[in-house]
């Protein structure tokens, strides 16, 4: 079968906007308020910035210049730069799978609030609601036992919606999608900061956010949470930004394009974390209890302490609910798309079938998998278990093997700083091998060691072991299994990749020439 020609962004604008909806997601909204408050508040920025510039931004571009360069999903992106490197990408591919099977289902639930903050059908006990009433969540994980429709239907609403986009196209369905999302997004989370920022008590929560606390920078824990942050935020180490710069035409600038995206994210972080604490502030004041106690992050904030901020408010607190859920909702979706098509990509290069043929059988199998799994009374059990897992053991690992591999051994970082100062308009100076080849391993690998020792001493939010070990720690391995096991498989264009092989390792030697 013959290879068909690869698709192209229209505008370098829609890349952007597809780029930027990938890195802004979930984490940007229920995460970054929390972290920034929970490490020196006003004070985190410093570190914030310093791991965006010295990490962020250059592994942006690191991306970038792999996907533009060899014009391929991860996988085939990295057998072109070595061999056994395929393996990497097709571990990467596999965390996206277990990565998106499990982001669906909070979309759909962010669908189903923008519904509940017009009823108030959580009535004056949310969190009773949320897992008893909606999610009917059971006690403790085991097996697979009940089915909630209630869950399921909008989650076969969020795949259907995503499936129809990624069938599309790069160009008719992704990159138009994301022209709507993103301004919609922005508008939405505006109007919804300034309602925030008209409540009693807004100041307190904006204080509480913001007053920093200079001793704060003496922990390195607060720098680790300010690069664990960065990393989780930007969509980077996964493989989404190696494969959306694959459809990049030749033209393109990379290391422009890798600042607009990067600032782009950390002022909607910023904007997230000024509407919560606002909104966090008011609730606060309204039961007269500190900031501090009622600040969360995560599922907690969105489907618990949100809610009950909405049932609160004097007035207005139906649109409030509406805007907060829908923005949750479409940075959900805006990245869920960016995910599976990594996938989408990955299976399109290893077999040669078509966008339709791949989109329906690749995300046919993560929405089946996703539908079958959590919108069960355990649902919520495994998704917990997936998320810690495969972000910890998973995002930052294979990252840290891809900087390991590509700096250390195969020393390619120069031919990446050539290719990307070529295209771009901003060029790249030492600097940038020495935060890729010596800051961020580092800065990854004692992300990694810490997170293990805790992981090793306690079972992870109380857990039994066994189900740790086979919806965690089997998940994670399992993974890292598949990449490798898959890159063992011959490729069904093996010598039409071998030629394209030949080409560029000429060209990677006249370079080193040159």
């Amino acid at each position: 079968m013959a290879q068909q020609p690869r698709e192209q962004w229209g505008t370098r604008a829609g890349f952007l906007m597809a780029a930027i909806g990938s890195a802004v997601g979930l984490g940007n909204i229920w995460r970054f308020p929390y972290i920034a408050y929970e490490n020196g508040g006003g004070a985190f920025m410093l570190p914030y910035l310093v791991a965006l510039l010295t990490a962020g931004i250059p592994l942006l571009i690191l991306e970038y210049s792999i996907g533009h360069r060899y014009r391929s999903s991860a996988p085939l992106s990295y057998r072109r730069i070595s061999r056994p490197a395929e393996a990497i990408g097709w571990w990467q591919v596999a965390i996206c799978f277990v990565i998106a099977i499990f982001y669906g289902a909070i979309i759909a639930w962010s669908a189903s609030y923008i519904y509940f903050s017009v009823t108030g059908a959580w009535g004056d006990d949310p969190n009773g609601f949320f897992f008893g009433d909606y999610l009917q969540m059971s006690e403790t994980p085991g097996g697979i036992t009940g089915y909630v429709p209630a869950v399921a239907w909008p989650l076969v609403g969020v795949w259907v919606v995503v499936l129809a986009i990624l069938a599309l196209g790069v160009r008719n369905g992704i990159e138009k999608a994301n022209k709507v999302f993103i301004p919609l997004l922005a508008v939405l989370f505006l109007v919804l900061v300034v309602q925030a920022l008209t409540l009693d008590g807004a100041v307190a929560g904006l204080d509480a956010l913001f007053t920093p606390d200079w001793n704060a920078m003496l922990d390195g824990s607060v720098w680790v949470a300010a690069y664990g942050q960065i990393f989780f935020s930007l969509s980077i180490g996964f493989g989404i930004m190696v494969t959306y710069a694959s459809y990049l035409k030749r033209k393109a600038d990379l290391t422009g394009s890798a600042m607009v995206a990067g600032f782009a994210n950390s002022s909607f972080e910023l904007l997230a974390g000024i509407g919560v604490f606002a909104a966090l502030g008011f609730m606060a004041t309204a039961a007269g209890t500190a900031v501090d106690e009622v600040a969360t992050s995560g599922i907690g904030l969105a489907f618990i302490a949100f809610p009950q901020i909405i049932s609160t408010l004097p007035f207005g607190g139906a649109l409030f609910g509406v805007l907060f859920f829908a923005s949750l909702m479409i940075a959900g979706l805006t990245s869920l798309i960016s995910i599976v098509q990594v996938v989408v990509s990955a299976v399109q290069d290893r077999v040669g079938l078509g966008r339709l043929q791949s989109v329906f059988l690749v995300g046919g199998i993560i929405a089946l998998v996703s539908i079958l799994i959590f919108p069960t009374h355990q649902g919520l059990h495994y998704l917990d278990v997936f998320d810690h897992f495969i972000n910890q053991y998973g995002i930052v690992l294979a990252a840290l093997a891809m900087l390991i591999v590509f700096g250390w051994v195969l020393r390619r970082l120069p031919m990446f700083q050539k290719h990307a100062n070529e295209v771009s308009s901003i060029r790249l100076g030492t600097w940038w091998k020495v935060v890729l080849g010596g800051i961020t391993p580092v800065l990854l690998g004692f992300m990694m060691w810490d997170s293990l020792r805790t992981e090793l001493t306690e079972n992870y939010a109380g857990y039994s072991t066994g189900f740790l070990l086979s919806a965690g720690w089997g998940v994670a391995i399992g993974a890292l299994v598949f990449g490798i096991v898959v890159s063992l498989f011959p490729w069904k264009r093996a010598d039409a990749i071998a030629r394209e092989d030949a080409a560029d390792a000429a060209l990677t030697a006249k370079e080193g020439d040159s």
